[in-house]
């Protein structure tokens, strides 16, 4: 019995160096197929990003959660080696003779080229300017919002894991910490307006009490749902407390420090010109956020193109409801985001009721796909509250989509701050925006299509991605879902708000636009709620192009869709369309004009041969 022992020992101790083998082999050497060689280069992008590991949960399932107590890295030292990694993998899938692969390995291998190629040169030129610490999406609320969304908690060891991540808080923030010195060395630094946000946003964070901060109360809440004893729900608790006290408010505490000492050396100046080259740095980020080489002075014209196109569509509209028509359109629209009719009570109650409808929207418009869609997501979408510690300073809406493994459904989160920024004549067009048929169709679809490389199924391009969820604005008036003629109105006064975007965008960041300036512009422009325009107009400088890639991606899907009805004539299929354009991922316009040219060829060819 102890040979057999003794053998069985040497029999699994030979496998395991086997296995370790072929697994260090299949992680460095050259792959004989392209597909598995695209989903290594992704794994090896992902792999130090404990964050998007357990965002994806593409690891749990297979009992591989490694990464379930770490943070990632900010620091520069992580960048180096991060921007050393992506060209190995560069160079690595180059060295693929794309004549020789198939049709969806060659439409990877593109995909591919064009992304690397930019976030290269991002990486190399460009990689500090921008703002990690900033009123919207910066690390001070990134990260308690993913603990929030993502650290999912079963058992004991999730939590103890959760308790991990918080006592890590000091060292992932030191990372950021040297790298904004970096930026002030470089002479990358915020608008006095964005230190002054984040500094309220910080202190108000540390100045509450522990037991009252999400990364506690989100903890309970899901050691609610999960088996563990009483009694040791407790203690997870007071360590959680106790961990806030030690390790996350002294972290929050040193950015609070710096930007204090940071806020007398900036200015008002808002747009990326002020930068050392950065005129240059503007043009990559049009072509990276809208995947064409557009400048901005075509950008700006075509959005005052729109604008005048938008506002007198709308303008017909008032004037059959009433209005007067010699007011100026955005003033009109100001006054109706006044009406009583068109609001809800400014209460919990009220607040709860806007969440309800939105469901409602939802779920009326997912029953109703089958005339425009062959292929229709299984995630489901929920819609949630911004959280409150964050909402002031929050858009007015985004989506997160769903875990890979299905635990956790896509999430349209509703900013409520502001009460009169959610008049109702809005809300369809938002629902069919951030869920159906806009980002959680496109994302979800793209997630479940299994056949894909994980890059395309993950991926995202601001054109693609943006631009379809305000095409499935106009899709789902199109398709009979907006028959309030102030529903319209609100669909309109959405592409409106979207074409002032090119305007404002390229006014701040090309032509030298103030932030006061770009404020007063949108407001007159759309009748939007102050306090959305000004969160939008701030967004923009954080955020230099990305405003620009929605009307962009959503004119070359129209034209592209007007392409194919002219080309195919009766043969003409909508949900092929659709099925076409979302269920290859997300990709650069180019590459998706391609794909729709293909298709519109292979169908004419059918036709022939019959």
């Amino acid at each position: 019995m102890n040979k057999f022992f003794k053998w069985t020992g040497i029999v699994l101790a030979s496998l395991l160096v086997v296995v370790m083998a072929v697994g260090t082999w299949a992680w460095n050497a050259h792959l004989p197929n392209f597909n598995w060689a695209v989903n290594r280069a992704f794994l090896k992008m992902v792999i130090d990003s404990p964050e998007t590991l357990s965002q994806m949960r593409l690891l749990e399932p297979m009992g591989i959660t490694f990464h379930q107590d770490d943070l990632d890295d900010e620091s520069p030292a992580a960048g180096d080696r991060a921007l050393e990694k992506m060209k190995a993998i560069m160079a690595d899938l180059k060295s693929y003779d794309r004549s020789e692969l198939n049709e969806q390995d060659r439409l990877s291998y593109d995909i591919a080229s064009w992304l690397m190629q930019r976030m290269e040169e991002g990486s190399d030129r460009w990689r500090y300017y921008n703002y990690p610490v900033n009123q919207l999406f910066g690390v001070q609320s990134n990260f308690p919002s993913f603990m929030d969304s993502a650290h999912a908690i079963s058992d004991e060891g999730d939590a103890e894991d959760y308790i991990a991540r918080l006592s890590k808080t000091g060292w992932k923030f030191d990372g950021v910490l040297e790298s904004l010195k970096v930026r002030e060395e470089q002479g990358i630094l915020p608008p006095r307006f964005v230190v002054e946000r984040v500094l309220k946003e910080m202190s108000d964070f540390v100045a509450t009490p522990p037991e009252e901060n999400i990364l506690y109360t989100s903890l309970a809440k899901k050691l609610d749902k999960a088996d563990i004893d009483a009694d040791d729900k407790a203690d997870i608790l007071a360590a959680a407390g106790t961990e806030i006290q030690r390790s996350v408010y002294p972290a929050y505490q040193k950015l609070i420090d710096y930007f204090t000492a940071l806020k007398p050396k900036t200015t008002e100046d808002a747009g990326v010109w002020k930068f050392p080259h950065g005129d240059e740095f503007y043009a990559f980020m049009l072509q990276m956020m809208t995947t064409t080489d557009l400048t901005p002075d075509e950008i700006h014209s075509l959005g005052l193109q729109e604008v005048d196109r938008l506002q007198a569509e709308m303008r017909e509209i008032l004037t059959a409801q009433g209005y007067d028509p010699e007011v100026p359109v955005g003033e009109l629209m100001a006054r109706l985001n006044e009406e009583p009719r068109f609001l809800y009570p400014d209460t919990d109650e009220g607040r709860a009721q806007i969440l309800a409808d939105y469901q409602a929207i939802i779920d009326e418009i997912s029953a109703g796909l089958d005339p425009w869609f062959g292929m229709k997501p299984k995630a489901t979408v929920e819609v949630r509250r911004v959280p409150e510690f964050k909402e002031k300073t929050s858009p007015g809406a985004y989506y997160q989509g769903p875990a890979m493994d299905g635990s956790r459904p896509g999430v349209f989160y509703a900013n409520l701050y502001d009460i009169k920024a959610t008049p109702k004549f809005n809300m369809r067009t938002l629902a069919y925006h951030e869920a159906v048929p806009g980002h959680h169709f496109q994302v979800s679809l793209a997630q479940e299509q299994k056949a894909l490389p994980l890059f395309r199924r993950m991926g995202g391009f601001p054109a693609y991605s943006e631009g379809w969820a305000l095409y499935a604005e106009r899709l789902a008036w199109e398709a009979g879902f907006e028959k309030d003629p102030f529903d319209n109105l609100g669909r309109l006064q959405a592409e409106l708000f979207r074409a002032v975007r090119l305007v404002v965008d390229t006014g701040i960041h090309a032509k030298r636009w103030t932030r006061e300036q770009a404020i007063d512009y949108m407001r007159k422009t759309t009748g939007m709620a102050e306090s959305d325009v000004v969160s939008e107009v701030e967004r923009y400088i954080v955020m230099p192009g990305q405003a620009c890639s929605y009307k962009v991606g959503m004119l070359k899907i129209l034209e592209l869709r007007e392409r194919a009805r002219q080309a195919l004539g009766d043969a003409f299929d909508i949900r092929e369309f659709h099925d076409q354009v979302l269920g290859n991922g997300p990709m650069p316009l180019a590459i998706l004009e391609q794909v729709i040219d293909q298709w519109i060829a292979r169908k004419q060819e059918q036709a022939n041969a019959a």
